[in-house]
């Protein structure tokens, strides 16, 4: 097959859109823009650097608390960023952002963190750092 995928973005659902763009703008500098143009927002794209995120609303809308039900984690979003460790310093501040992983060197090589937003989603930022065990290619068998 001759394609090429080029980028994967994140579709949160959420009850009130423009107070989630808020937050995304306050709490990680992103931008954004909802639609229609004037609240209440049906759909919002933000971005920030090469990352995007769209939320679509839906009313009374909670997201299910899933992170201890896996070993590892529930995750709804996996960022890679440069600067991982300033990013931690600069949210583990704030009282407005629950940071519940701490920052730690993982055994794949990745050094990262995890927060819930303003809706309870879980993101993970994380940079690589060198080093960690080496990952299975798709096509390898699991059992040898």
């Amino acid at each position: 097959m001759k394609f090429r995928l080029q980028k994967t973005t994140p579709v949160f659902l959420v009850s009130d859109v423009a107070a989630t763009m808020r937050w995304y703008k306050e709490k990680l500098g992103f931008s954004g823009r909802g639609y229609p143009k004037s609240p209440p927002f049906k759909f919002a794209t933000l971005e920030r650097d090469d990352v995007t995120i769209m939320l679509q609303a839906l009313k009374g809308y909670k997201v299910p608390n899933l992170y201890r039900r896996r070993e590892g984690g529930v995750w709804n979003a996996y960022v890679r960023v440069q600067g991982v460790r300033a990013l931690f310093e600069n949210l583990a501040v704030d009282e407005d952002v629950e940071v519940f992983e701490p920052l730690e060197r993982q055994w794949h090589g990745d050094t990262s963190f995890a927060i819930r937003d303003v809706n309870g989603y879980v993101l993970v930022f994380a940079e690589y750092e060198g080093g960690g065990d080496q990952t299975v290619p798709l096509n390898a068998d699991p059992d040898s």
